[in-house]
């Protein structure tokens, strides 16, 4: 999959569950891919798609986030890992599942090719579907959430958060 699905696809699932965690994900969903050339870049290169792709690894490293970091960063940065290798899981050439397995691991057959619409076509809906839940979920409960890429500006001038100058420059913006 190209970098903008994975960053749409991370940031959305993120935005879901703490929105304030979005850019942190957004880095871990590029995190197999830019650490291959870290790694190249210390003299140990790695081929495409194998040992930062490791299922197993994104799957400990966020549940080491979910056990014990309490600010979730690394919960936020393992969950954008896990989903950048689930969404390489979807393509032909899929993903390996560990060291131990010269096995690939394929969600839905791997009919996705990298590039191609029906990649832009997952990213895009997974995408408007975690928009709805954040925009269903923000508008059903009266306690304020901290929403920090979805701002009500009318609800800000109402409450005098901003000015009357202030909401009509941003009035159109919605993120």
């Amino acid at each position: 999959m190209k970098w903008v699905n994975h960053i749409l696809i991370g940031s959305a699932i993120t935005a879901v569950w703490k929105p304030e965690l979005v850019p942190i994900a957004a880095i871990g969903s590029t995190a197999p891919d830019w650490l291959e050339w870290v790694s190249e870049a210390a003299g140990k290169p790695l081929k495409h798609r194998t040992t930062t792709h490791y299922l197993i690894l994104w799957v400990i490293i966020l549940i080491f986030g979910l056990n014990w970091d309490f600010n979730n960063i690394i919960t936020a940065f393992g969950l954008g890992g896990l989903l950048h290798v689930l969404s390489d899981a979807m393509t032909i050439q899929g993903v390996p599942i560990g060291w131990w397995s010269d096995r690939r691991f394929h969600l839905f057959g791997g009919r996705l090719r990298t590039g191609r619409p029906g990649e832009y076509f997952v990213s895009f809906s997974i995408m408007l579907i975690c928009f709805s839940i954040v925009i269903l979920t923000s508008q059903s409960d009266n306690n304020k959430i901290f929403t920090p890429f979805f701002y009500n500006w009318m609800e800000f001038y109402n409450s005098g958060i901003v000015d009357g100058y202030e909401w009509r420059q941003n009035r159109w913006r919605w993120f």
